[in-house]
């Protein structure tokens, strides 16, 4: 079995990588190439064409070792994301992104629950059950809302967005309505499936009650840790994420996913003097996260089915897709516009905000390990999320254009002079004087 598991990560590392270089030529986002190919070796493609070798290369004995570098992968992944998080980057854009954030979250948001309410009939026939629970309505919701700051901020970094208006408002609203929706995600986690053995009362007081530990006490210490001693970066390394592990520990030991706990601890970690990065931390955090995190991708793959989607999948697929990229667009859009953004600049956020990418799959992975999901729709939202980010870049493309497009203006118009003019004389017609000045042609 250790070999088998050697032989699989081998396989899982070079064709993950492998797609995401691939995915950066298209012009794609390098986590679109990594989530295909971690579809595409599950039972979606590999299981299906060869499952023979599907089953040889990866026995079910090796899933909990591939599970357990998904999930180091995750933490290390959302610890630096928690770290990375700056709300001070609003500047004198914070009423925008507010607007955007608040709108970006609360009509999807919408959308999503009521969709859910009101087709509970139709989700039977993706495996849901007759009656949802308040908690599935709500994930239905945070499903549709959510946005991927690490993937908004590559994609806005390889358009040359980085410096201008609607990437700096995109990006801080895309910051703020992740803190709102992990927050909501959080207390949808927390329902009373009968599987803990605290009622979520406890739970809540206790992960309040964790939350303000962390930022009262380990902040401080932290603080006085990093900025008084003189460690050596990989020590410091060391337990920096010996630290995120443990507070995901924690989290997951109050009912909650480990991803509360990575971005908890990355957010109570300070900063540098001066409120910078320390390049010696970010720099080894995204390369250790960025090479496990395929492992991520084929757990996550190995859930997905799209064999198994039937005409009525396929039809919840087109519906959601489409739900999922107007509200977001739709609704970022139109608060760009009122909060001062020009038109081109309002489209351009719009289109941002409506990419899912990574996050969407963390949370869907949250809300399938907690029984939120069957399997035919957790397939379903998944491929909503590939199908959302792929189309981020033609968007953008299509925007742009609309852009540059020539505006009729007076400066386009035919020259007057060339105009054949009319002649009027005084007192004729109506008696109206010819007055100099004014538009006789």
């Amino acid at each position: 079995m250790i070999m088998h598991l050697v032989g699989a990560s081998a396989l899982i590392l070079v064709a993950a990588h492998s797609a995401g270089y691939v995915a950066r030529r298209l012009k794609q986002p390098y986590i679109v190439g990594q989530l295909a190919a971690g579809i595409a070796l599950g039972p979606s493609l590999l299981g299906s064409v060869a499952p023979d070798t599907s089953k040889v290369l990866f026995p079910q004995e090796i899933g909990p070792a591939l599970t357990g570098f998904a999930q180091f992968a995750l933490v290390v992944f959302l610890f630096e994301v928690g770290y990375e998080l700056d709300l001070h980057l609003l500047g004198s854009r914070a009423r925008s992104a507010v607007i955007v954030a608040v709108a970006s979250f609360v009509v999807p948001m919408a959308v999503g629950s009521g969709c859910a309410l009101l087709f509970q009939e139709q989700f039977r026939d993706v495996g849901m059950p007759r009656h949802l629970s308040p908690a599935t309505v709500v994930f239905a919701g945070v499903a549709l809302s959510i946005t991927a700051v690490p993937v908004l901020t590559a994609i806005v970094r390889e358009n040359g967005l980085a410096r201008t208006v609607p990437g700096v408002v995109a990006v801080s609203a895309a910051g703020l309505l992740d803190v709102v929706g992990w927050t909501v995600l959080a207390g949808v986690l927390m329902h009373d499936d009968g599987k803990q053995s605290l009622g979520w009362q406890w739970r809540v007081v206790l992960a309040a009650s964790f939350v303000a530990l962390m930022l009262v006490a380990a902040r401080p210490l932290l603080r006085r840790l990093l900025w008084r001693t003189h460690m050596e970066p990989s020590l410091r390394l060391a337990l920096l994420i010996g630290f995120a592990l443990g507070s995901a520990w924690v989290t997951h030991s109050l009912g909650l996913h480990v991803i509360f706990g990575a971005l908890l601890a990355g957010v109570v970690v300070p900063r540098e003097r001066g409120s910078t990065l320390d390049p010696d931390l970010v720099r080894p955090l995204h390369e250790v996260s960025s090479l496990l995190l395929p492992f991520f991708f084929v757990t996550s793959g190995q859930a997905v089915a799209v064999d198994g989607l039937d005409g009525t999948g396929w039809l919840t697929l087109a519906v959601v897709t489409v739900l999922a990229i107007a509200t977001k667009t739709g609704s970022g859009t139109v608060a760009a516009r009122l909060g001062g953004l020009g038109r081109d600049d309002a489209r351009t956020v719009g289109v941002l905000m409506s990419t899912r990418g990574l996050t969407e799959l963390i949370a869907l992975n949250a809300g399938f390990q907690a029984g939120l999901l069957s399997r035919p729709l957790y397939s379903v939202l998944v491929l909503m999320a590939l199908a959302t980010t792929l189309l981020t870049q033609p968007l953008l493309t299509m925007v742009r254009h609309l852009a540059e497009r020539p505006r009729v203006t007076r400066a386009t118009l035919p020259d007057e002079s060339l105009t054949p003019r009319v002649p009027h004389h005084p007192q004729e017609d109506d008696g109206t004087p010819n007055v100099p000045g004014t538009n006789v042609g």
